[in-house]
């Protein structure tokens, strides 16, 4: 029977990130058509409300391409082993107080650990593909993405040393406890944290890796078809779960007020981050190699690591 239940919740979750990945590329193009005094998708259905559907049936039609002189067996892999860890961190996210997968003591080092792992479908397209752009974007990305994720997970110490806990329903019901957010005690490791998850999406300002102007996509573009969908829905999965993961850390998960049910506040605070990926993007423009990693090594990490000798004070002198 509990196998029952976590295939059918496995395969409704995988259902449910298909449709808002679908909508969530209709609301970026939206907002960032708005903010550039533009209309943007208008011609397939209402609102262009089918566009990107449409878009999705153009890639799965596509021809499969895989270049002569490309590590096939590794050009095949390397989509799949970057899709699948984004689905897979979905297992701990705590959606509301009752609705959530595997109630991991460990469910934040689970998350960091598995979405490491899509760092390697990034090599593996890039080396594969027998290109130097993309040879040159998969080393950007790596370079990136391990640059980042050291503030990335700095930052979030803060919050385990004040609640205790590694499990994300336990750090929503810590932030119930004291009637505060996290955002306020963290403010300086919100502010890290979401300048190093920008970097670790890949995304405007920092989308390096796949630099249209440099690279020509970067490290997937000898990919097409729905190969090609499998790296693009991975970025927008990633996407979503940092911003699940966000939620839960620092906007107190599901909690909001009475009048609208816990899973509907995490949602409606899961798209604020969503709004805030895709302004970025209309208003930003690239920035520089090293300008992005210094700025990494140099400000960020020295500014979470202060952050977690300040909030260690904090905790032992409050307990």
């Amino acid at each position: 029977m509990d196998l029952i239940w976590i295939i059918l919740y496995a395969v409704i979750l995988l259902g449910a990130l298909l449709g808002a990945v679908t909508y969530a590329i209709l609301f970026e193009r939206k907002v960032i058509g708005y903010m550039q005094v533009r209309p943007g998708p208008n011609r397939h259905g209402p609102w262009g409300l089918l566009q990107t559907i449409a878009d999705v049936m153009k890639l799965l039609m596509k021809e499969d391409i895989i270049p002569t002189a490309a590590d096939k067996k590794v050009f095949i892999l390397a989509p799949v082993i970057a899709f699948v860890p984004s689905f897979a961190i979905f297992a701990t996210i705590a959606w509301s107080e009752n609705i959530y997968g595997a109630d991991l003591n460990i469910g934040v080092l689970y998350f960091i650990g598995i979405s490491s792992i899509t760092t390697l479908g990034v090599l593996m397209g890039g080396w594969s593909s027998n290109n130097k752009y993309s040879l040159l974007g998969a080393i950007r990305g790596v370079a990136q993405v391990i640059s980042y994720e050291i503030p990335l997970v700095l930052s979030i110490i803060g919050v385990v040393i004040l609640v205790g806990s590694l499990n994300f329903r336990d750090i929503v019901f810590y932030q119930q406890e004291i009637g505060m957010w996290l955002i306020i005690p963290q403010f300086l490791a919100f502010i890290v944290y979401m300048i190093s998850a920008i970097a670790e999406l890949n995304r405007s300002p920092f989308d390096l890796p796949e630099a249209e102007s440099e690279l020509v996509s970067g490290y997937h573009t000898e990919f097409s078809g729905f190969r090609f969908a499998f790296f693009m829905l991975a970025e927008y999965v990633y996407a979503i779960a940092i911003s699940a993961l966000a939620t839960t850390l620092f906007l107190g998960g599901w909690l909001g007020p009475a009048f609208l049910p816990g899973i509907v506040w995490f949602l409606l605070k899961m798209c604020l981050f969503m709004f805030f990926w895709f302004w970025l993007r209309a208003t930003l423009p690239r920035a520089r190699v090293d300008h992005l990693m210094g700025f990494g090594w140099k400000v960020l990490i020295p500014l979470a690591l202060l952050n977690i000798v300040i909030t260690a004070i904090i905790k032992v002198w409050m307990g």
